[in-house]
């Protein structure tokens, strides 16, 4: 295949585990993906990796290359983009994992009387090692002791089906002086051997009949023992060679990553902190507050709300302080039809707000309808310009109008699945529009559609991969079309843009021509109805379906017992189903789940796997990775948390062999031995670290402390000279309605900064270099 032909897309990988995928890029050496990911890392990881694929047709996928960070050095580049030349794929380069040795050298009288010394070598384990195939893998280690004119090798045994495997085994190597024993020193090998000498310790995986998968190697110089005859480290396995191998130029990759890791404190150091930010709904004038000061000095990171919010959400603070900033905007807000329309904290606030406790509902309204449209395959451009030889743009117009009605149904007839606090949020903004345009009948509609349409769900029709409603990112044909989609969905929910003065908004006149056709007054009405239901409803439903490995239930043995299978929960019960939308081999109601939990990986020797009590056998399940794991357990959990028989405590290894993995009772019906993992009985999705969130503000506070300081002096100047120092162009970016009030908030923040960096201070300290927190990168000399 010529290189010009090439259609190439990237991943995103945790060490070897891939996460996210972006879209498909067609015939380009130069594509541009233009995407974004976000996510929490649930587990340790030692690098994050980008793999550029081309993409085959009639083969498997092709790697051209990939770029992986360590996280050591993610800080380094977090924040900026940054090209990065792309290193090649090869099996002696995937690597992950560490492992644990211990070197001794002992002294040894040899049969004529003389002294000859004995090293020692103690492979005692590793951790991390990746998934071969998606499994885990048959680990043996080598273990050499290399010269100018040796090479001493040995072999652990193979450890079966585990990433973390406990090989305890010692091996042992001559190193004899190779002229007379007679020279005294406390290191009784020659010099110019000790600098050559070095143990070497090769990971692989035993592949049976196949050929033996490398994992890594670790190399460390015998000198070392020079001033210790005892040593013992962990260290991280290397690519072989440590990945120092020429390469042609496979091209580079921009890329743009953020990466925040939090020293959490113990959570009374954050009481301060958070007691202020609590108080933030009830500071009058609401500008004073500490979470708008927050807003305020860091208003161009966009990454400064989500932990307010949060916060806010986890407390039950949030609809009362998103309804007095709002009331704030609006108060500057001179236009009805200009309302929520900017890039403004209320709107900032509303949207992570959405994004958090929307999600459920984005899924049951938008998925099934979204599957339809990215599986069917209809052409639906109507754009002359780009229409390809043989397309009809009647039929065209004909399939997208469908699926615009069907998209738009969906959301019309989504009111009762409006989780209550979005419900709260939109009746507040509602009413607040209403008081300050009272002379305007339409301003209470277009308040609440502006959020629900054009922020919520046009953006998941536009990219539904980025809400989970997808896989992956739609090919190009599809993309097409969810913009098509996107865009009249935009303008049918827009209140007003109906009428025939807001049809030149479209500067393309194909759409002008296409929209022309949902001109009717029941378009209008079924908004002006949905947002009227919105507003008054409190009830949720939940959907997803994704495929994943299941144990069957009840059986003994370990054998092939895990079979592919579509699972899918709603808000009335659990299913598993041997084909996608085919009948349900199995269904549970969700009211008889008592827990939902992660599963030791030592019960089945399998990675990301999740258990769901019931009243009958558990039920074992193996998601496709790590995030998709977390998902599974906090959707399940959510959506069964007011069960009225949950469980407090449950086994988190399987009854094998007859007995539990994990406490070695016998009794199947022995009550559990761990205490089940508490899920909050309010709304959804608020399973939140406050203290995390809390460190983050803490962060986010500190690294903007100059701009805190700026409004600082703004406040005092204004309380002096009783107005605003105009030539002070710094002051304009702050919102301060009341000086002394203002002033008084700052202060307590600064306070309750040095308080909290003085903890950081103290409790500051970096692990020692060697140990399982902090392992050597590298060879050691």
């Amino acid at each position: 295949k010529h290189q010009r032909d090439l259609c190439t897309f990237c991943t995103i990988s945790l060490d070897q585990e891939e996460v996210f995928r972006t879209k498909v890029f067609d015939k380009s050496l130069s594509p541009f993906y233009g995407e974004d990911f976000y996510f929490e890392i649930p587990r340790p990881f030692q690098c994050l990796s980008f793999y550029v694929f081309a993409k085959g047709v009639f083969q498997r996928d092709l790697p051209v290359g990939k770029v992986s960070i360590r996280k050591e050095e993610l800080c380094k580049f977090s924040g900026k983009e940054h090209w990065f030349g792309l290193q090649p794929v090869d099996p002696n380069s995937e690597v992950q994992g560490k492992v644990h040795l211990e070197m001794r050298l002992n002294e040894l009288i040899i049969e004529n009387g003389s002294m000859c010394q004995q090293l020692l070598v103690r492979i005692i384990e590793c951790q991390g090692l990746p998934l071969i195939s998606g499994q885990n893998c048959d680990p043996y280690a080598t273990v050499s002791l290399v010269g100018p004119a040796r090479f001493d090798q040995k072999k652990t045994k193979v450890k079966k089906k585990t990433s973390d495997p406990q090989f305890e085994e010692t091996f042992y190597f001559e190193v004899t002086r190779p002229n007379s024993y007679t020279k005294k020193s406390h290191f009784q090998v020659e010099e110019e051997d000790i600098e050559k000498l070095e143990i070497k310790v090769d990971l692989w995986n035993n592949g049976n009949l196949a050929q033996d998968v490398f994992l890594g190697e670790t190399r460390v110089s015998v000198k070392i023992l020079r001033n210790d005859h005892i040593h013992r480290a962990w260290y991280l396995l290397q690519p072989k060679g440590n990945g120092k191998s020429k390469t042609d130029d496979l091209g580079s990759l921009r890329l743009n990553v953020t990466y925040t890791e939090d020293n959490v404190l113990p959570s009374a150091c954050y009481t301060p902190l958070r007691t202020l930010l609590l108080k933030s709904p009830d500071i009058k004038p609401i500008s004073a507050s500490a979470a708008h000061i927050l807003g305020d000095i860091c208003r161009e990171r966009y990454e400064a709300v989500l932990p307010v919010v949060r916060l806010l959400l986890h407390h039950s603070r949030l609809v009362s302080f998103v309804s007095a900033i709002a009331a704030l905007e609006l108060e500057n807000t001179q236009e009805a039809n200009t309302i929520f329309r900017g890039n403004s904290l209320a709107t900032r606030c509303i949207d992570d707000m959405m994004k958090i406790v929307g999600r459920s509902y984005l899924t049951v309204t938008l998925k099934p309808v979204l599957d339809e449209i990215c599986e069917s395959n209809k052409t639906c451009e109507i754009d002359p310009i780009k229409l390809k030889e043989g397309d009809n743009v009647e039929v065209n117009k004909e399939n997208l109008q469908g699926y615009v009605q069907k998209v738009f149904s969906s959301i019309t007839q989504s009111s009762s699945s409006c989780p209550p606090l979005m419900c709260d949020v939109f009746r507040s903004l509602r009413q607040l529009a209403s008081k300050r345009f009272p002379d305007d009948p339409h301003v209470q509609y277009s308040a609440v559609s502006s959020f629900v349409f054009l922020r919520f769900f046009a953006v998941a029709v536009l990219s539904p991969h980025t809400f989970q409603l997808r896989p992956h990112h739609p090919d190009l044909e599809v993309s097409r079309t969810l913009t098509l989609i996107s865009k009249t969905i935009q303008t049918l929910g827009s209140w007003g843009s109906l009428s025939k003065n807001k049809l030149s908004s479209f500067k393309e006149s194909y759409m002008y021509d296409f929209f022309k056709s949902f001109q009717e007054d029941k378009c209008i009405g079924k908004v002006k109805k949905v947002i009227i239901l919105t507003v008054s409803m409190s009830s949720l439903y939940l959907f997803y379906y994704r495929e994943v490995q299941k144990r069957a239930q009840g059986r003994k043995r370990i054998g092939k017992n895990f079979k592919k299978r579509w699972l899918r929960v709603t808000n009335r019960e659990l299913s598993y189903h041997k084909h996608r939308g085919k009948e349900a081999l199995c269904i549970m109601p969700v009211k008889n789940i008592q827990a939902v939990e992660k599963l030791d990986e030592s019960a089945f020797n399998r990675k990301n796997m999740f258990q769901v009590l019931h009243s009958e056998k558990p039920l074992y399940v193996q998601a496709g990775n790590c995030v998709e794991a977390s998902e599974w357990v906090e959707v399940l959990s959510q959506v069964s948390r007011c069960n009225p028989d949950r469980l407090g405590t449950f086994h988190p290894s399987a009854y094998l062999a007859g007995a539990w993995l994990c406490c070695r009772s016998l009794s199947d019906s022995q009550p559990g031995c761990k205490p089940c993992t508490p899920t909050l009985l309010a709304n959804l999705q608020l399973d939140i670290d406050c203290d995390r969130e809390t460190e983050r503000i803490f962060s986010l506070f500190t690294s903007s402390y100059s701009k805190l300081q700026k409004m600082e002096d703004a406040c005092a100047s204004i309380a002096v000279y009783q107005g605003p120092l105009r030539e002070q162009d710094d002051y304009s970016l702050f919102t301060i309605q009341d000086s002394k009030e203002t002033f008084h908030t700052v202060r307590q923040i600064s306070h309750i900064l040095k308080e909290l960096q003085r903890e950081h201070d103290t409790r500051s300290g970096t692990a020692q270099y060697g140990s399982q927190e902090n392992p050597i990168v590298g060879k050691t000399s």
